[in-house]
């Protein structure tokens, strides 16, 4: 059988453009295949301030130049949903596409609260949603990094944030602890849990907790992430997250994975390109033996 591709990358972000950058410039035919725009949740985060060579950049910026590399190197980029993997074979909702190998690097997707499916003005993305809220009161329900990042995005733009944080302190860097306390229009509440939700017409109005009541104009979300491989049947997973060897490969012979997806103790933007050099490099050996 004639196969497509060398090696198909199942995501386009920061992990998945890495590894396709290695493969690519080692003289693979590779693809990269994704349901969403390159980048995947870099285009959600509005400043870094840890990746090296930038002092601060947006995530969309930093996802964008990734993506130019990507493209200078004439790597295709096709769009569909993954829904099944076997026998070399990655089946979306569009196609079929035969390969040699594959990578995981399909990251992970925002932790939904609780009963807010049907509500309007609930939101897991500032920087995509902001300014929906110019001038208005929105609550953040969060306390980790992410959180405290999409918060003081929040504060420069809408009239009141309100963080409501389960735990009794903020879980992330200090510096950004800091930046949150001297802003003037964030109120802190933490050590907080919410209790009920009140709706008009499936529009958020009022957040009741166990330290009072808050009236929002909206909510934005930030409590963490979850993987996202309940399609993928055969792989070794725990808790969802996919289990690799320090080859980055999987327990099936030709499927490796890295970034996000995996189970690992450390989840940075760093960490994923490093690994998604490893599977890279891995992918090359396996081929060319």
């Amino acid at each position: 059988m004639k196969l497509d591709f060398d090696c198909v990358i199942v995501g386009a972000g920061i992990a998945g453009m890495t590894a396709a950058i290695y493969l690519k410039r080692s003289n693979l035919n590779v693809l990269i295949l994704d349901n969403d725009a390159p980048g995947g949740l870099l285009n959600k985060i509005s400043s870094i301030e840890n990746y090296p060579g930038f002092i601060n950049i947006s995530g969309p910026d930093l996802a964008y130049k990734i993506y130019e590399q990507v493209n200078n190197l004439g790597i295709e980029i096709r769009y569909g949903k993954v829904i099944d993997i076997k026998d070399h074979q990655v089946i979306t909702d569009l196609e079929t596409i035969t390969t040699k190998k594959i990578i995981l690097a399909i990251g992970r997707k925002a932790r939904k609260l609780e009963n807010t499916n049907n509500l309007k003005n609930v939101s897991y993305c500032a920087v995509c949603d902001a300014n929906l809220y110019k001038n208005k009161t929105v609550a953040l329900v969060g306390y980790s990094n992410s959180a405290m990042e999409e918060a003081l995005y929040l504060a420069d733009i809408c009239k009141k944030v309100i963080i409501i944080g389960r735990g009794k302190e903020f879980k992330g860097e200090e510096t950004l602890a800091d930046r949150i306390r001297s802003k003037e229009n964030v109120e802190i509440e933490l050590d907080c849990v919410i209790k009920t939700l009140e709706s008009d017409n499936d529009i958020l109005t009022k957040i009741i907790t166990n330290k009072g009541e808050f009236l929002v104009d909206g909510m934005f979300i930030a409590i963490g992430y979850e993987p996202n491989t309940e399609f993928l049947k055969d792989i070794n997973k725990d808790k969802g997250y996919i289990i690799v060897d320090d080859k980055m490969k999987t327990n099936i012979d030709y499927i490796f994975a890295c970034g996000d997806i995996i189970k690992k103790d450390i989840y940075q933007l760093t960490t994923a390109v490093g690994e998604a050099t490893i599977a890279a490099i891995n992918v090359k050996k396996e081929i060319n033996n």
